[in-house]
Parts: C-alpha cells; structure tokens; sequence
C-alpha cells in the first residue's frame, strides 16, 4: 500500500475537480448499476503515464468537452484494492492495467483505454481521444 503523504495530491487532483473516490468494492456496486447512466472511473496510479498523460487528460477532456458523462469516478491501484479489484472485474475481459480509463452505461462497461494506450501519449492526445469517446456515447 502507498502512503498517503503520496497518493493524496493524486487524488486530490481528481477530486478537486468533480471525481468521487471510490475506496471498496460496495462503493462500486452501489455507484454503478443498471440505472447508474454514464459513468467515467479512472484506476488512479502513481506511474508516470498517470501523472503526464491519463489525469490531465481525463480533466482537460471534462473541462472542455459538450458532451460528458453524468458521474466522474476515481480508483487507487495500490490504495483501493476491493474497489480496484472490483473495476477490474467490471472490465473484463480486459487485463488488469494500471492507469486505465473505463467508460460504463449503467453499469456495462462501454469503453476502456488500458496502459499501453495511455503510456506514449501525451494529455492532450488522451483527452481529445475521450472527447471523441464522450461525443459517440455521452450525446
């Protein structure tokens, strides 16, 4: 597990911007279910393509985007194993990946961008990807 004095800016990053920490796995079932609408959960990291890539490009494409989805999630791989473990189960058949970007509709996962996605690209590219990913699915 991380200490806190290092994931606490991380996940302040995301709170201070309408993400919901998710911190076990009955916190996850009982924000996304089959009436839950579009819901945005980032599998926060400590890694680096988390830092320069998946959490500015996850804010900037809510800041910016016309279309959004209606809930914003956080995760902690690391942090919130029950939680993580219980995304991860959601995402299937997807690997576990760490930062990761899913997008379910009530509660079925619509959209995923694992690490190997997100790690050589840059923020912008991924927040222009989710906009695109918001306009076919968030309209």
């Amino acid at each position: 597990m991380y200490p806190d004095e290092l994931t606490k800016p991380m996940i302040e990053e995301l709170t201070s911007v309408g993400f919901k920490e998710l911190k076990d796995s009955e916190s996850v079932i009982k924000e996304l279910h089959n009436d839950s609408g579009k819901c945005l959960v980032l599998v926060n990291s400590v890694c680096g393509c988390a830092a320069g890539a998946a959490r500015p490009g996850v804010k900037d494409s809510i800041k910016d985007s016309k279309f959004k989805p209606d809930k914003l999630f956080t995760v902690f791989a690391g942090v919130d194993f029950d939680a993580v473990d219980k995304i991860r189960e959601m995402c299937l058949p997807y690997p576990p990946s760490s930062p990761a970007i899913a997008l379910f509709d009530n509660g079925n996962l619509i959209h995923f961008i694992e690490r190997h996605h997100i790690e050589g690209r840059n923020a912008l590219m991924i927040s222009e990807h989710l906009k695109n990913v918001y306009e076919e699915y968030c309209c």
